[in-house]
């Protein structure tokens, strides 16, 4: 993950793909997908039973965000 200042920066950097631009987050995003429960409950005891719905809230939250095209999908290997 590489954290630039502004869109424009990350678009002028010499490694810049323009087909990762999705992955692209504004930081109020981020913040919003990292604050879930997925992030906040990792020490509990009980994480790992509650993962199923911890990843629905985080599917929910790329929804939300609008990451849901292409660059998101998993690759088949």
């Amino acid at each position: 993950m590489t954290f630039f200042r502004s869109e424009e920066h990350l678009r002028s950097w010499a490694q810049f793909k323009p087909d990762t631009q999705e992955g692209i987050f504004p930081l109020p995003d981020l913040l919003k997908l990292f604050s879930g429960q997925m992030f906040r409950r990792r020490l509990g005891p009980d994480y790992f039973s509650h993962m199923r719905e911890y990843g629905m809230e985080w599917i929910t939250t790329m929804q939300e965000i609008g990451k849901t095209g292409p660059f998101w999908s998993l690759k088949k290997a």
